[in-house]
């Protein structure tokens, strides 16, 4: 993900876990600006901007976090440039293993009201205020293109005449294996694919990184021959993943991709989000609660 000439990326996320007494979210306390804020940090090079925020946070935490809700970005002025900080809600999904250093000396978990009071930044408090006003927890849906596959006609020209077994090309194992830490940024969720080839082996990476099994769901295949149209069975399907209540992952076609992101904001009574359609390995990424669509963002196919 190429940094914009004159801008810092960086990416963090709003932490929370449940007290017993409510929402409580992490503040890091960082000694050289003597101020609370959100834990978040400076993209590497190259590095996609969710895994930023993982590692970020995970570096001034000693969390693990799954990134939930997509939150408002912040850009202000940094040593002459603009710095981009690319926000979610984020939930723990491992122990907590804090140790203090020269950048964060504290870290301090705080029912909202206190966060508020605590935060160094009126920027923080508008980020915090936002979290609040939404759902804390919840479940996304990842609609996700096949990565690179090989050409059809050099396919067919191998005598394989079989479009259901035509297999990732090299830049697309490369992509599958990059999204492994893409999807992993949400954390586990339940993985369906149709079941061509070139979905399994899409997601097959994340899968065994993440120790999932993956179910294929032939509503979703597209064949060379008759294409793809919608069935009764796909819409059960799209109906199913979307109302679950768990993080759920589908690997389709681009001539089924429209169809099953308006399925799926159909049954949260949202619009379709703007966007251009996927490239392969592109994803969308709609976190829902409650039935309800919070957030919905998109993101595009790693280099591979």
């Amino acid at each position: 993900m190429a940094e914009p000439a004159g801008q810092i990326q960086a990416a963090g996320a709003v932490l929370w876990r449940e007290g017993a007494r409510g929402i409580q979210t992490a503040l890091v306390h960082r000694p050289r600006y003597d101020d609370w804020s959100f834990p978040k940090g400076k993209s590497l090079p190259g590095e996609h901007v969710l895994l930023t925020a993982v590692r970020e946070v995970e570096e001034e935490t000693g969390v693990r976090v799954a990134l939930g809700r997509r939150l408002p970005t912040q850009s202000y002025g940094y040593d002459g440039v603009t710095k981009r900080v690319d926000y979610w809600a984020g939930r723990p999904v491992s122990p907590e293993r804090f140790t203090p250093g020269d950048e964060v000396d504290a870290l301090d978990w705080l029912p909202l009201p206190a966060a508020r009071q605590r935060l160094s930044y009126p920027r923080d408090v508008a980020l915090l205020d936002d979290f609040s006003a939404g759902p804390a927890d919840t479940a996304p849906v990842i609609l996700l293109r096949h990565a690179a596959a090989v050409a059809k006609r050099e396919w067919w020209q191998a005598e394989a005449a079989d479009d259901q077994s035509r297999p990732l090309s090299d830049r697309g194992r490369a992509q599958a294996d990059a999204l492994a830490g893409l999807l992993g940024s949400f954390g586990p969720a339940h993985v369906i694919s149709s079941p061509a080839l070139r979905c399994l082996d899409t997601v097959a990476p994340y899968a065994v990184r993440a120790g999932l099994p993956v179910a294929a769901e032939p509503a979703f295949t597209v064949t060379s021959a008759d294409g793809w149209a919608e069935t009764a069975a796909a819409r059960e399907a799209i109906a199913a993943a979307t109302d679950a209540a768990r993080p759920v992952v589908i690997c389709a076609h681009r001539q089924n991709l429209a169809w099953l992101l308006a399925r799926a904001c159909a049954a949260v009574g949202a619009p379709v989000p703007a966007g251009p359609a996927l490239t392969r390995g592109a994803f969308w990424v709609l976190q829902v609660a409650g039935g309800r669509l919070a957030s919905a963002e998109q993101h595009q196919a790693p280099a591979g």
